[in-house]
């Protein structure tokens, strides 16, 4: 089989039960995501799948290197800020090999179309980093409308320069992949293509929504606006163009030779719905790291294909460059694991322990088969997450010798990483006291 073509999609604080597939509940217009239910169940859902940290830039960090985001600076950020530009500290360093610069010199066409935030020029780019090409935004968040971020700055980029597209963010990323696949049809080379959408994070903002646009500098953050019904139609918005780039592969006979891989960046916010997980994004319960997780690949899933197998990001980035025959740099070893064995036998499974660590109120945690540790502001707790996905059955307490070993396992981990920055900061871009509680 010839190598197979790569679309790599990110939505943005998406809760783990805001799709569909994954026990969401249908909107006032009807179901939400019908194209990603239908991608599930032609393919493999995954519900065992984390993100690699509970905040946005981080997760992106072990997306584009394979490897645990903490061996990277600007990962220490939570996440990296838009008033962090002119730093040549905090950002993705453009000698360090990724999955796009590996498949590039592999012999693939690489595209990144949507959210980069990785640092920003003249220090740090998606051009800089294995991407040939880019459009979307530099920053964490911007307006869905006029495309500034939350200083006020202009931020759509067309490559290197400022792109004056006008139009409902979502759409010009999907129309975006749609033009790239058709391009890519006409080559002989395999293509990766990044299409990270912003949605369905803040601004809360649907198509129908341009008159109300801001034309200067707003909140973004907009802590009295929003509502789920907004957030379900952004969402569907985000699922109808990612049924624009499956039409378009199915057009120019792609389909079949396709590995199309959908998740969030980590999990949702104020209207997300994460049942039965609790917390959220900026948390290391359950509801901030465990997110959708899809792969759709005809020529090697079976259709209706579930798997409990543990993984998180970086396994992906891992299982493209498995599936594209393409090497990790000697000097940059991989982290992640890769899970083509898991598309190929759904059934297949092996032992997987995922580590985390956030700055956010000192929070550790670790998942090893049933078992999840979690240490935050101190306090500990052991959980069996298979009969107790809430995480409200504390068993430090009655299992006092798995805990410890638990602790002992992700403190020798953790020594393995390099110390966090001491001058890291945490910032969600608003204060956290004013958020409803979890």
């Amino acid at each position: 089989m010839t190598r197979p073509n790569i679309i790599f999609i990110v939505a943005d604080d998406l809760g783990y039960a805001d799709l569909g597939c994954y026990g969401g509940r249908d909107a006032e217009f009807g179901p939400v995501s019908p194209v990603l239910d239908q991608m599930a169940a032609g393919g493999l859902k995954l519900t065992q799948g984390y993100s690699n940290s509970p905040v946005c830039s981080p997760t992106r960090f072990a997306l584009i290197t394979g490897r645990y985001q903490y061996r990277l600076r600007g990962a220490a950020e939570e996440p990296i800020r838009s008033d962090s530009r002119g730093s040549s500290t905090l950002g993705m360093p453009p000698e360090h090999p990724t999955l796009p610069s590996l498949l590039r010199d592999g012999g693939y066409r690489t595209a990144l179309i949507g959210k980069w935030h990785l640092g920003y020029p003249p220090h740090f780019g998606p051009l800089r980093s294995g991407y040939e090409e880019f459009f979307g935004p530099l920053s964490g968040g911007i307006d869905y409308f006029t495309h500034c971020d939350s200083r006020g700055s202009h931020d759509l980029w067309n490559g290197a320069e400022a792109a004056q597209s006008e139009g409902y963010l979502t759409d010009l990323l999907s129309q975006r992949a749609v033009d790239y696949v058709g391009r890519m049809a006409q080559q002989d080379a395999p293509f990766f293509l990044s299409l990270h959408y912003t949605a369905p994070h803040w601004p809360w903002e649907t198509r129908d929504d341009a008159a109300r646009a801001p034309t200067v500098k707003d909140n973004l953050f907009d802590l009295s606006g929003g509502n789920i019904h907004t957030y379900r139609r952004m969402i569907h918005h985000m699922d109808e163009g990612i049924g624009r780039v499956m039409a378009a592969l199915k057009q120019h006979g792609l389909a079949e030779n396709t590995l199309v891989i959908f998740t969030s960046d980590n999990g949702g916010e104020r209207f997300s719905d994460s049942w039965p997980l609790v917390g959220g994004k900026m948390d290391l319960t359950e509801g901030g790291i465990r997110v959708p997780w899809i792969a759709h690949w005809p020529a090697v899933i079976k259709p209706g294909s579930e798997s409990r197998q543990l993984c998180m990001t970086m396994d992906w980035s891992a299982t493209i460059l498995d599936a594209a025959g393409v090497s990790a740099a000697p000097a940059y070893p991989l982290d992640g694991v890769s899970l083509l064995p898991v598309l190929r036998e759904p059934g297949h499974s092996f032992a997987r322990p995922l580590h985390w660590r956030m700055n956010h109120r000192g929070q550790q945690a670790l998942r090893d088969g049933d078992w999840k540790y979690l240490c935050v502001d101190g306090n500990e707790y052991l959980f069996n997450i298979p009969a107790d996905e809430r995480e409200r059955a504390n068993q430090a307490g009655r299992d006092p010798e798995r805990l410890a070993r638990m602790r002992a396992a992700w403190e020798t981990w953790n020594a393995s990483m390099p110390a966090i920055a001491a001058d890291a900061t945490i910032s969600l871009g608003y204060s956290t006291k004013d958020m409803p509680q979890r």
